[in-house]
């Protein structure tokens, strides 16, 4: 075996390869951002919002939970068997997606997605902080988050176009096919598992152990809580994006071209932005990062009330790009700056569980006040979620 080394050029090419597999993890989100929402209701006659937003409750409710138990179990079956279990899991998706009967084999493809999403997204994440080490931590979380949410972006640029083009079903989850194809097979024959790097920084790391660690990852620990609510409460606005924008936009009378493009730029500005934003995490305070970045995506969501032409939507897609941009590197760099190596995987998963609870809760409030009052006061409600997150920030975060 070669000699063990933490750092981003050390293992460049580990990285690349997991670099790599998280666009492929992100092209799988990406297939349902621009259509599924249309296809609820042209197929399946489905007109209650709450009703159409069940298929990205149920996503969010169990990619939740397989984030807590991937890094709960990370330590013992090792990151890479995870990561290879999770593509298995997701083969089947684009294919049920494809030929599903009724509105409930699209839920049924839903809870494999987030299976998926939770050991894959989870297992890359994780990996990578393996190893880099200590030292550019943020700048390894931009790049990570940039490669899966520029994928995100572009799969449901095409996803769009082809449904333009060809119609909603089966045509657009080809391209989910080749992606879960080449997932697995990156993943099963040329990623190596990073166990050796661990046992590395254990050896040196001075960071004290957590004692309670879900307790302490939720919320008592200051740096750590703030990051849990403040991924939460992202994540609430990322799922009413990915439920709410196609039904509002349609409500403007957009086609669905025009959809796919707006829906697309948030995710493409929030990947591209990832390249500097993970690099300006690891030089200025993380608190101010998080801080400034949860007030722009409040600020970006209020005018959309009132936004009635595309370049105002197309314009403040980007807004919000760029402020969901400067958190999500700086949440997973905050976790692992604030744990030992061995908690770190744990904690991790903690952090992603309580995240990713953002898009099934953001899901269900969002279509019960739609539902009750209208698709305006929704995204009223989550900016000034988001304005509550950004105060709990600044009272309880450190630099």
């Amino acid at each position: 075996m070669s000699e063990v080394k933490l750092g981003l050029k050390e293992n460049r090419n580990q990285f690349a390869l997991l670099v790599l597999v998280n666009a492929f993890v992100g092209g799988m989100v990406g297939l349902e951002r621009s259509i599924l929402p249309e296809i609820a209701t042209q197929e399946f006659a489905i007109a209650a919002k709450t009703a159409i937003l069940s298929f990205i409750i149920v996503f969010g409710i169990v990619k939740a939970i397989t984030n807590y138990y991937t890094g709960a179990l990370a330590n013992k079956v090792g990151r890479k068997n995870l990561l290879v279990i999770g593509w298995l899991i997701g083969i089947p998706v684009p294919l049920i997606l494809m030929y599903a009967p009724d509105w409930n084999w699209i839920i049924v493809a839903n809870v494999l997605l987030g299976i998926n999403q939770g050991l894959t997204w989870s297992s890359t994440v994780v990996m990578k902080i393996d190893l880099v080490g200590e030292k550019q931590r943020g700048f390894a979380m931009g790049i990570n988050e940039f490669a899966g949410y520029i994928s995100v972006g572009l799969v449901a640029f095409f996803t769009g176009w082809i449904a333009s083009e060809y119609g909603l079903r089966p045509y657009p989850f080809y391209l989910g096919i080749g992606l879960a194809g080449l997932g697995l097979i990156t993943s099963w024959l040329f990623v190596k598992d990073t166990k050796h790097h661990v046992s590395l920084e254990i050896s040196t790391s001075s960071v004290p152990r957590l004692k309670q660690i879900f307790w302490e990852t939720t919320w008592k620990n200051k740096n750590l809580g703030s990051v849990s609510q403040a991924g939460l409460i992202n994540n609430l606005n990322d799922g009413m994006a990915w439920g709410i924008f196609p039904i509002l936009l349609a409500s403007k009378s957009f086609d669905i071209e025009e959809i796919a493009i707006i829906v697309a730029t948030y995710p493409l500005v929030w990947g591209i932005g990832q390249l500097f934003t993970g690099k300006m995490a690891d030089v200025y305070c993380k608190k101010t990062m998080l801080k400034i970045g949860m007030l722009i995506q409040a600020l970006a969501l209020m005018p959309m009330v009132w936004a009635t032409e595309m370049h105002e939507f197309v314009m403040l897609c980007v807004i919000l790009g760029w402020g969901t941009a400067m958190v999500y590197p700086t949440f997973l760099a905050t976790v692992a700056e604030n744990t030992h190596p061995n908690d770190r995987a744990k904690s991790i998963g903690i952090f992603r569980l309580w995240r990713d609870l953002g898009y099934a809760i953001g899901a269900i409030l969002t279509g019960i006040i739609a539902d009750l009052f209208s698709l305006e006061i929704a995204l009223a409600f989550v900016a000034c979620l988001t304005l509550i997150s950004a105060g709990i920030i600044q009272v309880r975060m450190k630099c």
